[in-house]
């Protein structure tokens, strides 16, 4: 008798597209009901985060850059965050009003693909 073994850690691709959908769904929800239910948008997040955790999926780099880490706050410039670009270093500081967390995003390498796809045309 020959046991098959079953694939682990591997999802299948139907479940990650179901996850990313639902967690683009969720985001786009918080940024609509921010300005009304701020505490609405920071449970969107944190249901979005859920799926991230239950399913194994990472959360996509540009919805990443919208919450806090530490908190869990959705995060909108000029209401509960502050965006500040040290040129110096080459990376953006981003601050949550909330907990005071900062993030610090690089911003050299997309400079560089920018530069590369005019120097190809």
């Amino acid at each position: 008798m020959v046991f098959k073994k079953r694939p682990r850690g591997k999802k299948k691709e139907w479940q990650v597209d179901i996850a990313n959908e639902r967690m683009y769904i969720l985001f786009e929800q918080a940024d609509r009901r921010f300005k009304t239910y701020p505490n609405l948008s920071d449970r969107y997040v944190e249901i979005s985060r859920n799926i991230s955790t239950k399913l194994n999926v990472p959360i996509p780099r540009e919805l990443k850059r919208r919450f806090c880490k530490n908190c869990g706050a959705y995060l909108v410039y000029g209401a509960n965050a502050r965006q500040r670009v040290n040129s110096e270093k080459q990376y953006v500081i981003m601050t949550c009003l909330k907990c005071n967390q900062k993030k610090r995003i690089p911003y050299t390498d997309e400079k560089k693909k920018e530069d590369r796809k005019e120097k190809e045309n």
